[in-house]
């Protein structure tokens, strides 16, 4: 299956990044390379742009796509979360500017055998990097009753959390989940008929949840955050591309705080903690998609950009 994703907040993303023709960048999300091939082509010979994904297939589909620009473009298989060995890697202290575009690509979501869509039957899998052990089968029939109820409960914010863990180890109990449409039908059992009939669809949220859970995306994006920050030259910015409240939530505060770091009492007359601040919140509230980008893509509905830049006393 050829690799496509549509780029959100495309011109949003490159406009925030401010392009330095010769700069440094880092894509640490470069799926098929469509903001990848935005920055690069705003780049000199003197510019260079650091390609991270953990996704094999992603790879491969931004080397092609950034074919044309392999003098100032490095693509490489890996998780963000170790970018600063990456950098290290390649001698380079700090980067002008970081983008992160988070959650699953359209390819990973479109493709059946990948295991990310309640919409498709497939085998539960959902790992973004194949090269990792655990998959959503693993999670499903061997978590404990009460470990499902908290992990859909705190990461697919599900109401019905509770009901839809004992269900599955009910089933389990008389065979193992296998494959997507299992377990869609195991939760459309556990929500009240009254309840699917609204709303949108019912495994959406602990699909969710078993995703984030395999993939352990909120634990690297909260070690990527301030380091990341830390890694900016001088007015160098960072935007970050979410597509759910628990991820927009940690980039807000993160951003927050690294903005206002002070951690002495709200009395306090003055400072003494000696926490400064790295800079500033560059979008005080995110930006989410136009009308123009809602009607070309619909999925770009739930994206919220958030961008930060380093200041010089930072």
């Amino acid at each position: 299956m050829e690799f496509s994703h549509i780029s959100v907040l495309l011109n949003e993303t490159i406009d925030a990044l401010r392009i330095n023709p010769s700069g440094i960048y880092l894509d640490g999300t470069a799926g098929g390379g469509g903001h990848s091939y935005e920055i690069a082509k705003r780049l000199t010979e003197g510019g260079r742009l650091i390609c991270l994904d953990q996704d094999e297939e992603a790879v491969e589909a931004a080397s092609k796509r950034l074919e044309a620009f392999r003098d100032r473009v490095v693509i490489i298989r890996e998780n963000f979360v170790n970018f600063r060995r990456v950098l290290n890697d390649l001698e380079i202290d700090r980067a002008d500017g970081i983008l992160l575009d988070l959650g699953v690509s359209s390819h990973q979501f479109d493709d059946p055998s990948r295991g990310f869509s309640y919409r498709e039957d497939a085998p539960l899998d959902m790992r973004m990097d194949r090269r990792s052990t655990k998959t959503a089968r693993d999670i499903v029939n061997e978590y404990s009753e009460s470990e499902l109820y908290r992990m859909i409960r705190d990461l697919g914010e599900d109401p019905f959390a509770k009901n839809i863990a004992k269900h599955i180890c009910l089933h389990r109990d008389r065979e193992p989940v296998e494959t997507t449409f299992q377990l869609v039908s195991i939760i459309k059992e556990a929500i009240p008929a009254r309840i699917r009939e609204k709303g949108g669809h019912p495994a959406k949220r602990t699909f969710q949840a078993i995703r984030i859970e395999v993939n352990h995306e909120l634990e690297v994006l909260k070690d990527s955050l301030n380091e990341m920050v830390d890694a900016l030259t001088d007015n160098g910015r960072i935007a970050v591309i979410t597509f759910h409240s628990l991820e927009d939530r940690i980039v807000k505060t993160a951003f927050r705080n690294a903005e206002n770091p002070c951690t002495c009492p709200p009395d306090f007359p003055v400072c003494v903690c000696g926490k400064k601040p790295k800079g500033r919140v560059i979008t005080r509230k995110p930006i989410t998609a136009s009308k123009e980008e809602l009607e070309q893509n619909p999925r770009s509905r739930s994206a919220k950009l958030r961008v930060f830049e380093r200041s010089r006393e930072g």
